[in-house]
């Protein structure tokens, strides 16, 4: 397990629990009342650190290198039902952008979510998690199949960005997002958006826009990175805490703002200290968030969802 700087006196205590534990089995000292109090402190330490985190170490949470990925997310869910789908039909299949069937109990859906690595290998495989045209082409083409099988699609976004290279402009990235954002809007099945890690930029919203558009507790969702915006208005990365904080970029923000719908909230350390209460917590919340949505009809659906988007932001005559 690796720490954030923020964490450290959680690796201490940890590291005393281990070592209280080892002297307890190595020896005939009776040391369980010293475990429960460190136990204790344990549990207190991680309460009050993870109640009071500032923007900034929001940001670190959501790229912890523990934190569960889409597939993860995906296999644990959807187990041996999943089948994943390749290539957009035109140029060629995006590994930073995975996408295809699976079930939770008898439903099906559509999965569609960026990927990282977790290794330099796997990295560079995935780009990163930076998709590029022909990943949100891939995106789109899996959707109108969704849509036209009468399948729900669920969106699980984790990104730094749209690949910013030459090649992809070339391709045309810019028109590949906006025109998945248009036929978002009107796709004619449910569509349930979740933040899993990091939300940035035209990366994110080019699979974004959802009946429903969840956030884990420690994502961030922003046009811009903190450091990129450090980086313009200050020329350095350096007050990079301070744009966190002024981009209001959290789970709480957005939902202050009316961006989402809710907050998804996360075991106590964040999502890679149990994994597996993650995983169940994601899919009785796709579940949940389906069975509100099902019976609408198709009108219905893009009539809420056009509304719902319309409302946002503030403006005058």
């Amino acid at each position: 397990m690796e720490y954030l700087d923020f964490e450290l006196p959680i690796k201490e205590l940890e590291d005393q629990l281990d070592k209280c534990v080892i002297i307890g089995e190595e020896s005939d000292v009776d040391v369980s009342e010293t475990c429960k109090q460190i136990e204790k402190k344990l549990q207190e330490t991680k309460k009050d650190i993870y109640k009071n985190l500032t923007a900034w170490q929001r940001v670190q949470l959501s790229r912890h290198p523990n934190r569960p990925y889409t597939l993860d997310y995906i296999k644990a869910i959807c187990g041996e039902t999943f089948l994943e789908l390749h290539g957009d039909r035109t140029v060629k299949d995006d590994k930073a952008m995975i996408g295809g069937l699976g079930k939770i109990g008898d439903q099906s859906y559509m999965f569609i979510g960026q990927q990282k690595g977790y290794n330099t290998k796997t990295r560079q495989y995935r780009n990163f998690g930076m998709a590029n045209p022909e990943g949100y082409r891939k995106a789109l083409r899996l959707m109108k199949s969704a849509e036209k099988f009468n399948i729900p699609v669920v969106c699980l976004i984790d990104t730094p960005g749209a690949y910013p290279g030459i090649e992809a402009e070339e391709r045309g990235q810019g028109e590949a997002i906006a025109r998945n954002i248009l036929e978002m809007t009107r796709l004619k099945v449910p569509i349930i958006v979740m933040i899993i890690g990091e939300g940035a930029s035209g990366g994110a919203l080019g699979i974004g826009v959802g009946d429903k558009v969840l956030m884990l507790e420690n994502t961030w969702y922003s046009v811009i990175s903190p450091e990129s915006c450090s980086s313009i208005l200050w020329r350095s990365w350096e007050y990079k805490e301070l744009a966190a904080s002024a981009l209001k970029l959290t789970a709480t923000d957005m939902k202050k703002l009316k961006l989402i719908d809710e907050i998804v909230r996360e075991p106590s350390g964040g999502a890679h200290s149990d994994r597996t209460k993650m995983f169940e917590i994601t899919k009785q919340k796709i579940s949940a968030h389906f069975n509100e949505l099902k019976n609408l009809s198709p009108k219905e659906l893009v009539a809420s969802r056009m509304e719902k988007y319309a409302q946002m932001g503030v403006f005058n005559d």
